[in-house]
């Protein structure tokens, strides 16, 4: 049987230099389109059962975020479902940066991914799910570039406004598996979190800010390149239709709460990034942040508060980006919470590191933060 690889479905992304042997696979992850990022990956490899499979990823020192190299190990799945992680090492050194995949699969065909996928459709059937439970308003709010539907999702009736987004960078999967888990949650007519948030506050939910990337298997940026995340001060149609639309419904709906959720390439551990560099900051604000932060830190053993992003000095924040563009338009708690590509080193799995579960775990838990954290807010 010969050995394939391929990534022409949802999300794929790899190209081929040799695969002509299961033990001298040589793959190089493309770049974004019209762009330079290049971290994500995520293809199908066939014809390997029994195969003592040698997978090297090269030219990786010129990648996006060559420091998440040392340590990562790769995702692996027979059935798309279950994703382990596999026996990876990274050589510096080796063609310009390689990581070495080593598996022998038990199955004729095997998926290999950065972090474990999240479809466009998975996306889909998660909005027509959650959109049909009693209480959820479901709305078109903008298309993309590519004609996707930009999805928000409206749960409760309180007078406080929480805001919810995710993966605006579409490579960062684990962004919408959290989406995945807060969305089960708040729609659990039995569980007391979310009836009291639905009771007390109105929430708005983007699960994903980013579908044109996500289809194209993109690390950060959208259908023209554009990193999301760096056009909150002033995004338009023809560049970033994403933001804009949501910055217009949130001018509408203006935010007392936003939690931006991502995933960080280098860092072992789950942490909070603020908006402490924003002209308008005060000191009303920074105590909600810490308030927030020491309830979740209390609340999920996943958490921590050591490892993070150095904070800005006074004023020199980037107001591009949407934590601190929102907190600085809105005078609201706005934050970015990063999960890790690699595992969460505050209490490692060997197995599986970081996860899809441990993901829909640690949204189910921001809940709980946002609950507590709420009688701040007004």
């Amino acid at each position: 049987m010969a050995v394939t690889v391929s990534a022409a479905f949802d999300g794929g992304n790899i190209a081929v230099t040799r695969a002509e042997r299961a033990d001298d696979i040589v793959l190089t992850i493309p770049r974004d389109h019209m762009s330079e990022f290049a971290q994500w990956f995520y293809f199908r490899l066939s014809g390997v059962r029994g195969a003592a499979c040698i997978i090297r990823l090269v030219g990786l020192e010129a990648s996006a975020y060559p420091g998440g190299w040392p340590d990562y190990r790769a995702v692996v799945s027979y059935d798309r479902s279950d994703w382990c992680r596999a026996d990876t090492a990274y050589d510096k050194a080796a063609d310009g940066g390689t990581l070495t995949i080593r598996l022998t699969p038990e199955e004729d065909s095997v998926w290999i991914a950065y972090f474990a996928p999240y479809s466009m459709e998975r996306h889909n059937d998660l909005v027509a799910r959650i959109g049909s439970a009693p209480g959820v308003t479901s709305e078109v709010i903008g298309k993309t570039l590519d004609g996707q539907d930009m999805d928000l999702l409206t749960i409760g009736d309180g007078p406080v406004n929480l805001w919810f987004i995710a993966r605006q960078h579409p490579g960062e999967t684990m962004a919408e598996w959290w989406m995945e888990g807060a969305l089960e949650r708040l729609i659990d007519p039995a569980d007391p979190v979310a009836r009291a948030l639905r009771a007390k506050a109105t929430l708005r939910i983007v699960p994903n800010m980013n579908p044109d990337g996500s289809r194209r298997g993109h690390l950060r940026t959208n259908a023209v390149g554009v990193n999301l995340n760096r056009e909150w001060a002033t995004p338009s149609l023809e560049r970033s239709p994403e933001v804009f639309s949501v910055l217009a419904r949130m001018d509408r709906d203006k935010p007392d709460f936003v939690l931006d959720v991502h995933g960080d390439e280098a860092i072992p551990n789950n942490f909070i990034a603020g908006f402490e560099g924003i002209p308008s900051i005060t000191p009303a604000m920074t105590d909600r942040l810490a308030a927030f932060i020491a309830i979740l830190d209390r609340i999920s053993p996943d958490f921590q508060t050591v490892d993070g992003y150095e904070i800005p000095a006074p004023g020199k924040a980037n107001l591009t980006v949407a934590t601190n563009a929102l907190a600085e338009r809105f005078g609201c708690l706005s934050m970015t919470l990063e999960m890790p590509f690699k595992d969460a080193n505050v209490a490692p799995d060997a197995v599986y590191g970081w996860s899809p579960a441990r993901s829909k775990a640690l949204g189910r838990d921001c809940l709980a933060a946002a609950l507590e954290v709420l009688p701040q807010l007004r």
